[in-house]
């Protein structure tokens, strides 16, 4: 993996760069979304390439074990060829989905002992094996076995978590770099920096990450039902500390907003369920504010959904045909609506890459910021 650092806004922190992988190049600042289980709800992959733009897609490394099973993957070749996808791919680690297991799992020095969602059997992820699994899927980036510690967290519980979370990286990397990549392509572990909403303990977090010199560092733990004042500032704390010729990745972030707030701190990649996850409840995003599209006022507005999308669905279909559609509980909403929210989301990343790379990116975020949380 190569990164090119390539414009630096005058007004804030935010960046323009390029990343090279086996599987091609990634423009930043970048949104990936999000494909569970080989597949990002409801889109075809000609779907993310033509009408989306994906350049690079989350592949989660919990639910890909689980099922269909390692076995499965190294069959086929790997998740790039099992899902027909030849673009990136990151992995994540299955440490968020361990911690959203709360009652179903025990933390140790070790690793941590976990009770399948689907089955009930019991599983173990440590630093060592987590490395093997994401090997064994097959992500051009690959994310360090950590613990995200919930909001609201006691210090003491996050101080002693973090310590945790560094011997665990230490154990990634070691046995990461006595292993190979299993298909023929280069992988990159990235390591996450921890802390809550403590500063002291995302500033000791964030040296230690750097320390370890890897090619890319990750921002984990934000985004767990914190103000976003406390996301916003913890980002920064971290952004001053990690290298600026690397790229930096906040980890299920988030809202537009949250977006271009992150990516005016320095930010990179970005990943989020909400632009799927909201579609499919009917909430569409737009450079206007967001649009409840179940509500009763759009029944007879047969205006374009959204005239400037990338998705042409957005731009042939009504803004009425979108409500009946969720009315009438056909699969084709969900289509759409997630077609539109994906779509919108790319428009914006790539959007302050332009205004990054012209100058204008600040004011252009002011100005959009305030758009974008209003309810049309």
């Amino acid at each position: 993996m190569k990164f090119e650092l390539t414009t630096t806004d005058p007004q804030s922190k935010a960046r323009a760069g390029i990343i090279t992988t086996d599987h091609g190049k990634i423009e930043t600042p970048i949104f990936m979304p999000v494909g569970t289980v080989g597949t990002v709800k409801t889109i075809h992959q000609k779907e993310l390439e033509e009408q989306i733009h994906a350049q690079i897609i989350l592949g989660n490394t919990y639910h890909l074990y689980l099922r269909p099973k390692l076995e499965v993957l190294q069959q086929a070749g790997g998740l790039h060829k099992f899902m027909n996808w030849n673009r990136p791919i990151l992995t994540d680690s299955g440490g968020y989905q361990v911690y959203s297991l709360a009652a179903r799992r025990k933390i140790t020095e070790e690793g941590v002992r976990f009770q399948s969602h689907i089955d009930g059997s019991y599983h173990l992820f440590t630093p060592e094996n987590v490395m093997d699994i994401q090997r064994k899927i097959g992500g051009d980036f690959i994310m360090a076995f950590d613990e995200c510690t919930p909001y609201p967290c006691e210090y003491k519980y996050a101080k002693n978590s973090i310590h945790l979370t560094h011997r665990w990286l230490k154990r990634c990397c070691e046995h990461f770099d006595n292993t190979e990549p299993l298909y023929g392509y280069e992988q990159t572990l990235m390591p996450i920096v921890q802390g809550s909403v403590y500063k002291d303990l995302r500033i000791k977090s964030a040296e230690v990450i750097a320390g370890f010199d890897r090619e890319a560092n990750a921002i984990g733990g934000l985004s767990v039902g914190e103000p976003h004042e406390d996301m916003y500032a913890m980002t920064e704390v971290v952004c001053n500390i990690l290298p600026k010729d690397k790229p930096r990745y906040l980890m299920g972030v988030g809202t537009p907003a949250n977006l271009l707030e992150s990516i005016a701190l320095g930010i990179d990649m970005f990943d989020c369920v909400m632009p799927t996850r909201n579609a499919r409840h009917g909430m569409l995003f737009t450079a206007e504010g967001v649009i409840h599209i179940k509500n009763l006022k759009w029944e007879t507005d047969f205006s374009p959904i959204d005239e400037n999308s990338l998705a042409y669905t957005s731009r042939t279909h009504s803004k009425a045909y979108l409500r009946h559609l969720f009315k009438a509980k056909e699969m084709l909403a969900a289509q759409i609506a997630t077609l539109h929210n994906l779509s919108f989301y790319l428009w914006l990343v790539n959007t302050a890459r332009e205004k990054i790379i012209s100058g204008e990116f600040y004011d252009w975020k002011e100005v959009m910021v305030k758009k974008l949380v209003r309810k049309i």
